[in-house]
């Protein structure tokens, strides 16, 4: 079965292709389908501990920062769900994670667009009419000019610990292994971003009940906040992202490592309540618990007959090698893009850079035409901290939403930032 062509296909559903999808629904020139291999929308739904927020307030929703008037707007949400004035009183910019990932559901049951249990398996070019053919485990095919991926960051696991064996955990299933995780004698906890934090302080409030020892070992040389002062937030702005996509690779390269703690710190009063709770618990006697950095993972064993890991550390600074022996393990080691299997046939259209990752032009665009096939998220290394950032999301869409029609839709500001960041 083949479609007639639509004007675009997306691929995958997170927050950014779902933004998209709601500012292309009432746009009657831009006639597109997104493909969803999950059954419903769900975003790091592992991660949903009490309390939990985002790290961005709620201006940077789906829509807000295109498009105000949207009805697809997380105050509209909040309006329909009879919460605005809870919200309001609550002065908080900051929603719940459970509440976004709840308002992202409500948006996405409003859309038309949208094609949840669809598992793209292929992804081939008919040069004849110059159409991108999408098939589906399910045989259909969709066939479009252009094409936006949307698949997102799956969970990275270091090299050390792939087919490691027993049951260690990435972050992004904490949750459902928590239980299990509580009975054993020791719970270790590799990596410190804000993920690695919020398990932590979640663990450590508990530590009592349970009975575990909880180690908590990071590389970085220390734990560090999320950097969120307001002339470092304008380098999410349209200026910055030019400045950093006209720098030379090799430079865009070294800036994506030193920029981490921009986007990956931990929140400034989650550290301040860690340390507040192990003042508080330490009251009672020492708390069996190791904070410990400068610690790189650099070798892990499982011994299936004691149901132990061994993991072989190495701190960095002293240049000493040490090991801890534990019973839990969880690994907070973030999300890595991999370029999909499902591209594989037009790889020959698409643009990678000399580090073999895609080669992002200043439109969003990856394909040869730089017109054809668009990339949400997975460009830090092309246009800095804004890639993942959700409220560049929406400016992100208008952008490539621009691109498709070959005129501005949605205002795209173009200068917003006090300071300037070329000479």
């Amino acid at each position: 079965m083949s479609t007639q062509p639509l004007d675009f296909i997306g691929i995958g559903l997170g927050p950014f292709n779902l933004g998209l999808a709601c500012l292309t629904e009432p746009i009657d020139a831009l006639n597109g389908v997104f493909l969803e291999s999950k059954p419903d929308f769900e975003w790091h739904s592992g991660m949903f501990l009490e309390g939990a927020h985002l790290q961005t307030p709620f201006m940077s929703d789906l829509v807000t920062l295109a498009d105000p008037t949207s009805p697809y707007s997380f105050l509209n949400y909040l309006k329909e769900k009879g919460r605005l004035y809870s919200f309001y009183i609550r002065e908080n910019f900051y929603p719940l994670r459970t509440e976004y990932n709840d308002y992202c559901r409500w948006a996405a049951g409003k859309l038309t667009s949208i094609r949840f249990s669809t598992t793209v398996t292929t992804v081939a070019y008919d040069a004849a009419e110059e159409l991108y053919v999408v098939t589906t485990e399910g045989g259909e095919t969709f066939r479009s000019p252009r094409l936006v991926l949307g698949t997102g960051t799956p969970p990275h696991i270091p090299e050390t610990c792939e087919g490691l064996g027993g049951d260690l955990i990435h972050n992004s299933r904490y949750l459902p292994g928590k239980e299990e995780l509580q009975k054993k004698k020791s719970i270790t906890l590799v990596g410190s971003g804000q993920s690695a934090a919020e398990i932590y302080y979640d663990l450590l409030s508990e530590i009592d009940v349970h009975g575990y020892r909880l180690n908590w070992v990071t590389r970085s040389p220390r734990f560090f906040p999320l950097e969120y002062t307001k002339l470092t937030l304008e380098m999410t702005s349209p200026e910055y992202v030019d400045y950093f996509h006209g720098l030379p690779e090799e430079t865009r390269y070294r800036l994506e490592t030193a920029q981490k703690g921009l986007f990956k710190g931990i929140d400034g009063e989650l550290i301040d309540a860690i340390f507040d709770l192990l003042y508080q618990k330490n009251l009672a006697g020492p708390v069996p618990t190791r904070l410990l950095t400068n610690s790189a993972l650099r070798s892990a064993a499982y011994d299936s007959a004691t149901g132990t890991y061994t993991l072989g550390f190495r701190q960095e600074e002293q240049e000493k090698d040490f090991t801890v022996e534990t019973e839990g393990l969880i690994l907070a080691t973030g999300y890595k893009y991999a370029v999909p299997a499902f591209l594989e046939p037009i790889r020959d259209r698409l643009r990678f850079d000399g580090r073999g990752r895609f080669d992002v032009a200043r439109n969003y665009a990856v394909d040869t035409t730089g017109r054809g096939v668009f990339l949400q998220n997975a460009g830090v290394h092309t246009h800095s901290i804004t890639s993942p950032d959700l409220g560049m999301g929406p400016y992100r869409n208008a952008y490539i939403i621009g691109e498709m029609l070959g005129s501005e839709y949605y205002p795209v500001e173009k200068t917003i930032a006090f300071q300037e960041f070329a000479v």
